[in-house]
């Protein structure tokens, strides 16, 4: 059975969200700092945390940020409404989703089984191709993991999922929609900063030089293409 950890220090909300992923046999358990969160991290395993941005003591960011160092597990954030600069930051640093206060409580579960699904769907049988081969990256299926001159390394999984979407159809021009759509599994609403957000942080890690990429290239006015000559 799947597993969440939520961190937040709104213990009302935690206990109702647990009751909630329960009904759908999910198990969690929550805690109400982030040094609590990164201790749990820890000792047990988990498929997804759901990490709240305002926390006393050490924030939703920092938290995030020590998360990143061990672990490349799905991370949902909830932000305050309307504020784009905690989504955008959030992102940047490693959040794979992120929702609103308040929220729909179906929506959040919503949510919740999707990023668990995306994270766990690459489960191959025998003979399948199980690495993806360019020249200085190799995308590895069955691991979930990359591999340049800098070594070998997870990615988190809204980073990885659109890394693999787009060497997928290589030399093929996406659109932000077509990506949104694939990668995030719901309808597009013309909000680009999760996609810029997840584009950046993948070029930081796998390119050389990330403002000329050799890997994913924007086409300007439209998306993106994973380079056909690698």
């Amino acid at each position: 059975m799947n597993k969440i950890l939520i961190i937040d220090d709104d213990r009302e909300l935690c206990a109702l969200i647990k009751r909630s992923v329960q009904a759908e046999n999910i198990e969690a358990d929550f805690c109400n700092t982030g040094k609590e969160g990164l201790q749990k991290l820890r000792e047990q395993e988990y498929q997804l945390v759901v990490l709240d941005v305002m926390m006393p003591g050490m924030d939703g960011f920092e938290t995030l940020e020590e998360i990143r160092k061990e672990n490349s597990l799905p991370i949902l954030m909830f932000t305050s409404k309307n504020d784009s600069i905690s989504k955008v930051r959030g992102l940047r640093a490693g959040a794979d989703d992120y929702l609103t206060k308040p929220f729909d409580m179906d929506e959040l579960i919503a949510r919740i089984a999707s990023l668990i699904r995306r994270y766990t769907r690459f489960n191959h049988q025998a003979g399948a191709v199980q690495k993806l081969d360019f020249d200085g990256l190799q995308i590895d299926l069955e691991n979930r993991s990359v591999t340049t001159s800098n070594g070998t390394f997870e990615l988190p999984p809204k980073e990885f999922d659109l890394l693999l979407y787009c060497a997928k159809h290589q030399g093929k021009i996406l659109t932000k929609q077509q990506i949104y759509e694939e990668v995030w599994g719901e309808e597009y609403f013309y909000d680009d900063s999760n996609i810029m957000a997840i584009i950046s942080r993948l070029r930081k890690k796998l390119e050389v030089n990330p403002s000329s990429p050799k890997y994913i290239q924007t086409v300007k006015g439209i998306g993106y293409r994973f380079n056909k000559e690698v």
